[in-house]
């Protein structure tokens, strides 16, 4: 038998922090062969990062590591040690042995640098190369990864790149040198399903191509579905259950893994909103939605132009969308990346002018609207950002962020005076009433998502407008957040924007679905007339890029989507 490219023995690692050590791995024992891909899943804090960076030796000063992690030369002449290199050793395995894509390539990439000087760098530190080879190793590796046009790209800067293009990049890094291992860290969390499908169908070539094998970090199980080999489940550190993909997935064993595998959102599934709505009222019969009320949003023949500078056109993000959300309504507003989405979301929050068209919001013309006659509807809407962490203040302790909206509209005098309506919205958000009095960076992900429901729900508005609110969660937290935003909407019963990229999710939530191809909506209607029987060739590429947790269903949906982009 062939050594395994990876071979990690009885691994543990305790991180030493002021409240005492945590033990973050406790006993893993994890291969990887040649060619293989592997997949190890789990949520937030059970330990796969830390296992994964103990492999290229990644892990802080504070980490006190045991346990073996034995890594092989991709030429067959050797195996070392990782926990037990130092310096100058193990700067000479990273990239050569093994090397790692992260999980947003924008953290990653130099932003003064052109593209191909930063893959070159590492050419040159470890190969030995001149300056014109490098490049031209550059050139071919992004070639091999997809980059359209590599001999001019090597020479743009990172800003110049869609999200896609720059995660291409980020794993042509990996391969520039070669290497027998590339660790893949949730790399496609932030992408829309196209893109998504794109990357995987780059990653799901590294075996066969480059003979790469691929350790990948990932909480997403159709991803899973779509590319591992082997599965490992992780859960408080330890590897709870481990099989092939398709034993795994057809017969978990682990009670966990049933968890992780029933809390994956699928089209088609069972929707949120009508459970949620019975179980509050459950001798109700009529529609949550009256068909003649008076809608809080028409967006009619709705255009938004970004101006272009030093004389270039604009950029047309929004080009004649009619749109309408009725009280108690949540429409789903899906499409990829650059369609309009966020766009038109922050147009309805008055964040974005409206260049043409009409765009009434709770009775109010937007076009032209000066923000003093438009600020007195502002405690009426709330939204709910992408990224929590980065809409909370880090020197104001969640009471306070979620207080802000009140004090702002003098609901409240001061943050402590609405302290009691504080509680009781953290209560709503099912987090403990002393959560209050940590800091953002103390919270989860999932526990950061929840307090910025309760900000935005704050001042009970009539509208809420969600902006891709569970995009970076894993399965378990975005199942718990999602089931509390449907019970919070049956029982408060304002109308949503629900934005986002994950049809599933959208299918899970919405009464009404439209979709966004470049600033135009293609085609709109329930679930069951969008998902289940979609019209448009955009919808239905949309719909084949979106990975299923099942390999057998996967590998037909794969197919499928092949087909139609090549249609």
């Amino acid at each position: 038998m062939s050594t395994p490219v990876v071979q990690i023995n009885n691994l543990a690692v305790t991180f030493d922090t002021d409240a005492g050590p945590v033990r973050a791995v406790r006993g893993v024992s994890l291969q990887v062969e040649s060619g293989q891909v592997l997949a190890v899943v789990g949520e937030s804090g059970s330990g796969k990062t830390v296992t994964a960076r103990s492999i290229l030796g990644l892990l802080p000063q504070t980490a006190r590591t045991t346990g073996a992690v034995l890594l092989s030369r991709p030429d067959g002449t050797g195996t070392h040690d990782v926990t037990m290199l130092r310096g100058s050793a193990l700067r000479e395995v990273r990239g050569r042995d093994a090397a790692m894509v992260f999980q947003e390539p924008t953290s990653v990439l130099n932003p003064v640098y052109p593209v191909g000087w930063q893959i070159a760098e590492g050419l040159r530190a470890h190969g030995g190369l001149s300056r014109a080879q490098a490049r031209e190793r550059a050139i071919d590796v992004l070639q091999r990864v997809g980059i359209p046009d590599p001999e001019h790209r090597v020479d743009h800067y990172p800003h110049q790149f869609s999200g896609g293009q720059k995660q291409r990049i980020v794993i042509a890094q990996a391969l520039a040198l070669n290497p027998g291992l590339i660790i893949a860290d949730e790399p496609t969390t932030a992408l829309d399903v196209t893109v998504q499908a794109e990357i995987l169908d780059l990653l799901r070539r590294l075996p066969a191509e480059f003979g790469t094998a691929v350790v990948l970090i990932t909480h997403n199980m159709g991803v899973v579905a779509d590319l591992a080999d082997r599965v490992a489940v992780m859960l408080d550190g330890e590897i709870v259950e481990q099989a092939d993909a398709r034993t795994l997935f057809a017969s978990p064993q682990h009670e966990y893994t049933r968890a992780l595998l029933a809390a994956v959102p699928r089209v088609g599934g069972a929707r949120l909103r009508t459970a949620a709505a019975t179980e509050e009222t459950p001798e109700a019969d009529e529609p949550a939605v009256a068909a003649d009320t008076a809608p809080v949003v028409v967006a009619r023949d709705l255009r938004i132009v970004y101006p272009g500078r030093l004389r270039s056109p604009g950029f047309t993000a929004v080009d004649g969308v009619d749109l309408q959300i009725r009280p108690g309504e949540v429409v789903g507003l899906v499409g990829e990346s650059g369609s309009g989405k966020t766009t038109i979301g922050r147009a309805i929050a008055g964040l974005t002018a409206v260049s043409e068209g009409s765009l009434e919001v709770l009775g109010m013309e937007m076009n032209g609207v000066r923000e003093r006659r438009f600020r007195p509807l502002r405690k009426r809407i709330g939204f709910v950002f992408q990224d929590p962490a980065t809409s909370f203040n880090p020197l104001l302790t969640i009471a306070q962020c979620v207080a802000e909206p009140l004090v702002v509209h003098g609901v409240a005098s001061s943050p402590q005076a609405a302290r009691a309506k504080v509680d009781e919205l953290l209560e709503a958000v099912q987090l403990p009433r002393a959560f209050g009095d940590r800091f953002p960076h103390e919270l989860s992900g999932g526990q950061r998502q929840r307090a910025s429901l309760a900000r935005a729900l704050a001042l009970d508005p009539e509208l809420l407008i969600a902006d891709e609110p569970t995009s970076a969660l894993d399965v378990s937290v975005q199942a718990r957040v999602l089931d509390l935003f449907a019970r919070l909407q049956a029982e408060l019963g304002f109308a949503c924007l629900f934005i986002s990229h994950d049809l599933a999710v959208v299918d899970l939530l919405a009464d009404r679905i439209v979709v966004l191809h470049r600033g135009k909506v293609v085609e709109e209607g329930t679930g069951d007339q969008v998902l289940g029987a979609p019209e448009h060739p955009y919808t239905q590429r949309l719909l084949a890029s979106l990975p299923v947790p099942d390999p057998v269903e996967q590998a037909e949906r794969r197919r499928q989507w092949e087909e139609l982009r090549e249609a």
